[in-house]
């Protein structure tokens, strides 16, 4: 039977990981076992994770989750990996629908994972996200640059060590899920997705993306870039889409480097591709294309519609 490790980055999560914890302890099928990665928090997450029976490995220097993950995937001892942000929780069903999965004899190798957002303050049900099967399966590598991809995946750690894990370059530490998923889908894995949803993403201030904004903007630019040189033209109209929206959120955060950087790769690979927007601000960008995002992003701002997602 092929077996399943439950694995966890954890930095300064001692709020939060009961909560995960408990939600894997009441699945019907348990974990083979549940590991915690502790990157030098400054809290009791060492603690807190062994109180709960967990595996507990500390770090000596402080990496970042790319890292992290890679040294939870390397001492698993189970065929499987399912990595979990330690503010999220698993459905009551997860173990059930996993567990079809590990015994299937089909040849996936990442599965994705609906998930569903709620507000870590308030408890309020934010929506539910789900991957479209066919779309997927029918060219994994357009559709993962065109679909923004979580944590929330079954892999199989064969392959994914073959691959090398977690892309650990440190201009994209803050957007690791997408730039997995981007390189798993250009090393050939198969990629599929479960159809119900299985996890609750809680959105909190204090998570890693949400405390790092402009960073993730960033590292959205260094990938996209890093992707176009990976693919070349084939996928030039998705990576031109990408980066328009990164511009977007970067505009959003007043990280107008970004904003500029991603705008002249995207100039440079599509010269004639313009970003979506009303007929003012494509008049404003075609003379002045970063002035136009900023004087987009004043506006919104002025009116509370620029909330940083």
């Amino acid at each position: 039977m092929s077996k399943l490790s439950l694995c966890i980055p954890a930095y300064n999560a001692a709020w939060c990981l009961p909560r995960l914890l408990i939600s894997a302890q009441r699945q019907v099928i348990p974990f083979d076992e549940i590991l915690i990665y502790d990157d030098c928090s400054t809290d009791n997450t060492f603690e807190v994770g062994e109180a709960y029976g967990a595996t507990v490995i500390r770090g000596s220097v402080r990496s970042w989750n790319p890292i992290g993950k890679n040294k939870l995937a390397a001492i698993a001892k189970s065929d499987w990996l399912f990595f979990i942000d330690a503010d999220d929780e698993l459905l009551p069903n997860f173990s059930d629908n996993a567990r079809k999965w590990l015994e299937d004899q089909s040849k996936a190798d990442i599965v994705l994972l609906p998930y569903r957002h709620v507000d870590n303050l308030s408890g309020k049900y934010l929506g539910d996200v789900f991957y479209n099967r066919e779309l997927l399966q029918d060219d994994p590598v357009k559709y993962i640059i065109s679909t923004k991809i979580v944590n929330f995946e079954l892999i199989r750690k064969q392959p994914f060590i073959d691959m090398g894990g977690f892309d650990t370059d440190t201009d994209i530490l803050f957007i690791e899920d997408r730039a997995f998923a981007f390189k798993g889908a250009v090393n050939g894995l198969v990629f599929d997705t479960e159809e119900g949803l299985m996890c609750n993403k809680y959105y909190t201030s204090t998570s890693m993306s949400s405390a790092n904004i402009a960073r993730c903007w960033e590292a959205g630019y260094h990938l996209w870039n890093k992707v176009y040189k990976q693919v070349g033209d084939k996928y030039a109209t998705e990576i031109v889409y990408q980066l328009h929206e990164n511009a977007v959120w970067a505009a959003k955060a007043e990280t107008w480097d970004v904003v500029g950087n991603s705008l002249r790769l995207a100039k440079e690979i599509m010269p004639n591709q313009k970003p979506a927007g009303s007929f003012m601000f494509l008049l404003v960008y075609k003379f002045f294309p970063v002035t136009s995002f900023v004087l987009r992003a004043k506006v919104l701002k002025l009116l509370g519609r620029n909330k940083i997602k």
